[in-house]
């Protein structure tokens, strides 16, 4: 319990250290002058305040809200399943919203822009959380291990719908589909981040507020019924709110991975299980981590800018490695 409150300071340092960081790395250097001075100063140069602000300013929010959003559904996830191992993309959400993205590519071609192609992507994430849900509703139940079931099967039906116009799409189609499925930040507009920001704390709020019942769960359903929890309506409102934020973020931002797999994860082994505390700073955590990949992405191979959701799959993956290492020792 005593490491808990320097754990907390130190997450919050790592948030203010990443918003930092993706103000000023990128394609192009600036110093940490010209930052503060093109966002709180009229002065400075015209070239240098439309970067910061219209350009990394935004990607910066957009990272953050992408990144608590995913964290928090990621853990809302986990508390569901009762399984650490759940994560945002695991009942079909990601390959729905991809599903929708190259038939936004291949029908409309350049007129995609990046709306159209967020609408057409969300809306085959919902289309695709619909058919999980109606699946998994037994009897007037939820049960998790069809939901599960359901998961993978509408994930693999949308999956080979990909590769099917794919293969009947031109090579240009392709390849913007492929750069679409690696995330990015990039060209995020301020709708969309209005977007984010409802969704994200949409998510945090209903899942803050189902904090005593995602612990009385995690006990298990009966054991949940017995302290009083209304199960059925807390897996419902779980699996809808956790499926939403989900498929707004991926629909704005592809498909980022890692990031609401390993965070909740990192999170629980600090902070431990209680989800009053787990969901608020696995969402600080998700942002955080996603601003800083996204940093990365852009300082890596200068000029050149990485697909975000290959940073991420690249420190994820060992990361997660060394976490399971220790959580089983």
């Amino acid at each position: 319990m005593s490491h808990r409150p320097a754990a907390t300071a130190a997450l919050l340092g790592l948030l203010v250290a990443a918003v930092a960081g993706g103000l000023l790395l990128g394609a192009v250097p600036i110093s940490p002058g010209d930052v503060w001075g093109s966002l709180w100063t009229p002065a400075g140069e015209p070239a240098t305040r439309t970067i910061i602000r219209s350009i990394r300013l935004p990607r910066v929010i957009a990272g953050l809200l992408t990144g608590a959003s995913l964290g928090v559904s990621g853990v809302m996830f986990q508390a569901l399943l009762r399984n650490p191992l759940a994560e945002p993309y695991l009942l079909g959400v990601s390959s729905g919203a991809a599903f929708g993205a190259v038939v936004a590519l291949t029908m409309l071609g350049g007129a995609a822009g990046p709306v159209p192609l967020a609408g057409f992507a969300l809306a085959g994430a919902l289309i695709a959380i619909g058919i999980v849900f109606r699946a998994a509703r037994v009897v007037g139940t939820v049960d998790t291990r069809v939901l599960i079931l359901a998961g993978v099967v509408v994930s693999a039906f949308f999956g080979a719908g990909v590769m099917l116009l794919l293969a009947l799409a031109r090579a240009d189609e392709v390849r913007s589909a492929v750069l679409w499925t690696m995330g990015s930040l990039e060209g995020i507009g301020w709708p969309a981040i209005w977007l984010l920001a409802a969704t994200t704390a949409g998510s945090l709020a209903v899942g803050s507020g189902l904090a005593r019942h995602l612990n009385a769960l995690a006990l298990g359903e009966d054991a949940a019924a017995h302290l009083g929890t209304n199960v059925e309506l807390v897996k419902r409102t779980t699996y809808l709110v956790a499926s939403g934020a989900a498929a707004v973020a991926v629909s704005v931002a592809g498909v980022i991975g890692f990031v609401g797999l390993v965070v909740p994860h990192a999170v629980r082994m600090i902070w431990g299980v209680d989800h009053r505390s787990l969901v608020p700073l696995t969402a600080l955590g998700g942002a955080a981590v996603l601003v800083i990949a996204d940093a990365l992405a852009q300082s890596i191979a200068r000029p050149l800018v990485l697909p975000v959701g290959v940073v991420t799959a690249l420190v994820g993956v060992p990361l997660f490695l060394v976490l399971l290492r220790r959580s089983s020792v």
